[in-house]
């Protein structure tokens, strides 16, 4: 009798949900999904705001106002009848994405983090793709989908719809505008002291910040780049000369803090500390992610300059070391060169088939110097090339070192850092420092072994990363309030005596330089220093060995 009438009960559930269709205008789901979206899905912009004035319901109804507002004026730009359910079912996705993300990195969506998202690979998309976003995307994503798809929306003519649409946007502004007026006070402060949390309110900063991540880095818009220093010329050596190998390894993801020249408390750099190398223990990056500071440290432009628009529209360092007849290579083992080397010459080596480095669609970093020699000689003449490693980008830091490297223990080995105590993620993180460091010691070993070169090597990072301070990880902070942990970031240079030499350096004066402050816009000037080119784009004041020469 029980199982009968639990089983009709079920059936009349079923019936009951099969039946519901509620009928709904297209301005009543805009205001249902803003409201569900502003209670729901912004944990962080709510913890971050109400941090300011903790207890305050006058002003959590203000902040509810503004947001639920704003998201209904910018919705209702976009979401017509006709495209409604699509329209809100991918931003109910994006939005539940981003929420997880947000709240498990506390990481901020501004144009250049979009930029990042956008530019992100399968193989980084993979290592995202954790067993803790299942939640999220049921929760915040697939249900809301169901009610969704069950709602029916009320059909109305153009005329009528587009007066209603009128009025609707009409008074979202002016309940986002009471919302700011409510507590204007405290709201103006928290724009005027922390413009950041704007970048928390989602799907507000995607839909905002996207058309400008898109305008930056549009391939069917994208026109060739400006040329730069096209005056260039090497100056002339005598002849008999050997050639000139300089090797820039290009990092990834390192932070200052935990670089064992620096004095770090753990040894992260046991073989460069024998090595002869000059370290810079006060460099500084142009950005907080690599589409922003790998085009910045290759431009003239740079951060005392910057221009976005300017430094992506123009050529980079590697082409004015071309004009100049100096012949580059970039060897990738990441995501690509972001424009720098863009009509140069590139060896994407992601998906190199070495067993010995390389397996399930990744290679370790000494792929990098894997036939180095050869392919250096394989073009006469004096020689630029960047290694670009993969580094210590995460969240999986345990896969970017080989085993033998896992010297810090215990660690944390899964993509999901919410699982992990910060000392494990520290420990997998400087893992991957150690492995950075071997890589740097084998370059050199190949550098010395080119004894037909007069051979040299930079190591710069392109930014740093959050390890748990201040509840952040990873990196991408906006720069104007980013931490110094994803700003601060390694330089490392060695120089084989016959290079020294030849460009007449005083080594012990570029070592007392390297104590001072540096930045990434010291290598563009230095490089061409640093190889002898003489064209107008170069800029003597910010040359790190200018004024270091016998």
């Amino acid at each position: 009798m029980n199982a009968s009438v639990s089983r009709a009960a079920r059936l009349g559930e079923r019936a009951r949900w099969r039946s519901w269709r509620p009928q709904w205008s297209t301005e009543t789901l805009i205001v249902v999904t803003s409201v569900f979206f502003a209670l729901a899905c912004n944990g962080l912009f709510w913890h971050s705001a109400m941090a300011t004035h903790p207890g305050s319901l006058r002003f959590a109804t203000s902040l509810l106002l503004f947001l639920v507002g704003a998201h209904c004026l910018l919705m209702g730009l976009l979401v017509w009848r006709w495209n409604a359910k699509g329209v809100v079912g991918v931003l109910l996705l994006c939005t539940a994405m981003a929420a997880h993300y947000m709240g498990s990195y506390h990481i901020y969506l501004d144009a250049d983090m979009l930029r990042n998202v956008l530019a992100t690979d399968h193989k980084e998309s993979r290592e995202l793709m954790t067993p803790a976003l299942i939640a999220p995307l049921l929760l915040l994503a697939l249900l809301p989908m169901l009610v969704l798809w069950r709602v029916q929306l009320v059909k109305r003519s153009w005329g009528k719809a587009l007066l209603w649409r009128a009025g609707f946007l009409l008074t979202s502004l002016l309940v986002a505008l009471g919302g700011a007026m409510l507590s204007f006070q405290e709201m103006s402060a928290l724009m005027r002291n922390q413009r950041e949390v704007r970048y928390l309110a989602t799907p507000g900063n995607v839909l905002l910040g996207l058309p400008k991540a898109l305008r930056g880095d549009n391939p069917i818009q994208r026109a060739p780049k400006l040329p730069i220093g096209t005056d260039a010329q090497a100056t002339p050596r005598a002849a008999g000369s050997r050639p000139r190998l300089l090797v820039i390894v290009m990092g990834e993801t390192a932070r200052a803090q935990n670089w064992g020249l620096n004095d770090y408390a753990k040894q992260t750099t046991p073989e460069l500390a024998q090595a002869s190398v000059i370290n810079f223990p006060d460099m500084h990056a142009c950005g907080t992610s690599t589409e922003v500071s790998l085009p910045c440290l290759f431009s003239p432009y740079g951060r005392h300059d910057y221009d976005e628009k300017k430094i992506r529209a123009h050529q980079s360092l590697l082409h004015v070391l071309e004009h100049a007849g100096i012949t580059t290579l970039w060897r990738d083992n990441q995501s690509g060169c972001k424009g720098v080397c863009e009509g140069l010459a590139m060896q994407p080596l992601d998906d190199a088939k070495n067993p010995q480095l390389c397996a399930n669609g990744r290679c370790m970093d000494e792929i990098l110097i894997d036939a180095l020699a050869a392919q250096v000689r394989a073009r006469p003449g004096d020689r630029v090339v960047v290694l670009h490693q993969l580094g210590n980008h995460g969240p999986s830091y345990f896969e970017r070192y080989p085993a033998r490297f896992r010297r810090f223990t215990p660690t944390c080995d899964t993509p999901d850092l919410g699982k992990c105590s910060r000392e494990e993620i520290t420990n997998s993180y400087d893992n991957a420092l150690l492995y950075t460091d071997h890589l740097l010691s084998r370059t050199i070993g190949t550098l010395k072994g080119m004894d037909d070169y007069d051979t040299a090597m930079i190591y710069l990072s392109d930014h740093g990363e959050s390890l748990g301070e201040k509840g952040l990880y990873l990196h991408g902070v906006p720069y104007a309030i980013a931490p110094q942990e994803q700003t601060r970031v390694p330089m490392t240079m060695w120089f084989s005596p016959s290079f020294a030499a030849s460009r007449g350096l005083n080594l012990a004066c570029v070592r007392e330089r390297a104590g001072k402050y540096t930045d990434h816009d010291n290598l563009f000037p230095s490089v061409l220093g640093l190889m002898q080119v003489k064209t107008s784009v170069y800029a003597r004041d910010r040359d790190l060995f200018a004024g270091c020469e016998v």
